[in-house]
């Protein structure tokens, strides 16, 4: 196996949350909609804002790459939701957050897609650099909604 193939399949797998990270998908089963919104003293957020987070930053990361007319939130308020979840608002945060990791997993895969090249309206960055930011960022908050559901109870 070639170099940039490897590399790609390892992206792909901690997109994914395969190898040493838990999955996003597994971090949010079957938690109830009436603990989505619940906080726990001492930890500063619920699990609506943690998922709903963390679907903002990725899309921001998606834009940032393909989108040279693209301005990032405001940094902090623009990354953080600013009302509290509900049952529909927590299903489309979700479906979103899949699209757009799809989407991010199309660039891995694509081998016409340089992903160490510079990003032409942003020379200083690379698909690649930027993959890794939002495994780093997505495997980060997914410890913490984890960390969050034992803390709440609801953690197998």
């Amino acid at each position: 196996m070639e170099q940039d193939e490897l590399i790609r399949k390892h992206l792909l797998a901690s997109l994914e949350g395969k190898n040493a990270h838990l999955s996003f998908e597994e971090s949010i089963k079957d938690i109830p909609m009436g603990k989505i919104n619940k906080r726990m003293e001492g930890i500063e957020y619920s699990s609506w804002e943690l998922v709903e987070h963390m679907r903002i930053a990725q899309w921001d990361i998606l834009e940032f790459i393909r989108n040279p007319n693209f301005t990032s939130p405001k940094w902090p308020e623009g990354y953080w939701p600013k009302e509290g979840g509900t049952t529909s608002k927590w299903k489309k945060t979700i479906e979103q957050f899949l699209k757009d990791r799809k989407t991010l997993e199309n660039y891995v895969k694509d081998k016409t897609v340089n992903l160490y090249g510079p990003i032409p309206h942003a020379p200083d960055y690379t698909i690649f650099r930027e993959i890794v930011l939002v495994i780093d960022h997505n495997s980060y908050h997914t410890g913490q909604l984890v960390t969050l559901r034992k803390a709440l109870g609801i953690w197998k």
